[in-house]
């Protein structure tokens, strides 16, 4: 059940994650002129890329440590995910890697 709620999720991700990069390369397009599937390519590897990146959240627990530390509260548990099933291992594999693939093929 876990393998099929984590396919979701990621299906999900990925959804999204191409509706907004597809949104944002129109709207580069519009302004800058120029092939749109280039743009369209050129903006997924670099999303995807972020995603592969930043995926887990592990940039905004590191950029908190500081703070947390001054105030005294406890560090955060790494089970809590906040209801989701994708590890950052998955995020990169399962959305961010396929992003840079059809990235890569809308390129070439």
């Amino acid at each position: 059940m876990t393998i099929v709620r984590g396919l979701r999720e990621a299906l999900l991700l990925f959804v999204i994650a191409g509706v907004l990069v597809a949104v944002a390369a129109a709207i580069w397009v519009a302004v800058a002129g120029g092939e749109y599937t280039t743009r369209l390519g050129i903006a997924l590897i670099v999303v995807g890329g972020l995603l592969g990146v930043t995926g887990d959240l592990t940039m905004s627990r590191i950029g908190m440590l500081g703070p947390r530390a001054i105030f005294g509260a406890a560090g955060e548990r790494e089970t809590a995910g906040g209801g989701r099933v994708l590890t950052g291992v998955g995020i990169f594999l399962f959305v961010g890697l396929p992003l840079i693939v059809v990235g890569a093929l809308l390129i070439a």
